[in-house]
């Protein structure tokens, strides 16, 4: 294992599992753990200056968020995110979502238009204090209202089964620089749409939102593997 986490600095509010969590989903993130890469807990505990408890808590974790895949008898490794995973599960999602926006631009109430409005504002205040973990925790919410307001709960359940594998990519997606700005603007574009009752402007606005954040994580992708060529 060729990774190198920050030591755990003990003076935030947050748990220590969800440190050491954030710690090791950022060195997935950011490429210093390879895809396939075996992680050890001794020696991922070991470099964080933690017990091996919340690195085994925050292992279990990741492996619910996709980010490692455990083996039996063999271990941890990190998942290896392919590009033809990429553009398979943003094929998927991006028709999944182009339709739901088009259904809640025809049945969403008012209640549920009111709460997309409130989690868009929710979302800016948590990119301007800069907390990732909130800022996807508060985007999730965001779609499952819209999701909700489809009125169409095969779509829904369809969608759920890909949650994981869209928790993965959508963290890498959203600390490109600039991205939350442009993800702040299609979601606003998405909402107007939504409240104007425009079905077509709606699934547009779904569209473009879905194929730049694919391009945004594809374009980070390359950079990643070329920076760590350089480096080698």
């Amino acid at each position: 294992m060729s990774g190198h986490l920050r030591p755990i600095k003990l003076d935030s509010y947050k748990p220590l599992r969800e440190l050491v969590c954030e710690n090791i989903r950022q060195a997935i993130i950011d490429g210093t753990f390879s895809p396939g890469e075996r992680l050890m807990e001794i020696q991922l505990a070991d470099e964080m200056g933690v017990s091996r408890t919340p690195v085994r808590e925050a292992i279990r974790k990741l492996e619910l968020e996709g980010f490692v895949v455990m083996i039996p008898r063999r271990g941890t490794y990190v998942a290896d995110i392919s590009i033809k995973d990429i553009n398979e599960v943003y094929e998927i999602r991006t028709s999944l979502d182009v339709l739901a926006a088009g259904l809640a631009a025809e049945r969403i109430n008012d209640d549920e238009l009111e709460t997309l409005q409130r989690l868009l504002v929710e979302i800016g205040q948590r990119i301007e204090e800069n907390n990732m973990d909130k800022i996807v925790e508060v985007d999730i919410a965001f779609h499952d209202v819209l999701y909700q307001a489809s009125r169409n709960e095969r779509l829904r359940n369809i969608i759920n089964n890909l949650r994981e594998q869209i928790t993965v990519i959508r963290g890498r997606s959203m600390m490109y620089p600039g991205r939350l700005a442009d993800t702040m603007e299609e979601h606003r574009a998405l909402v107007d749409s939504i409240a104007a009752r425009d079905v077509e402007r709606a699934q547009n606005a779904a569209r473009i939102h879905l194929e730049n954040a694919e391009h945004t994580l594809l374009k980070d992708m390359v950079e990643s593997h070329n920076e760590k060529k350089n480096k080698e």
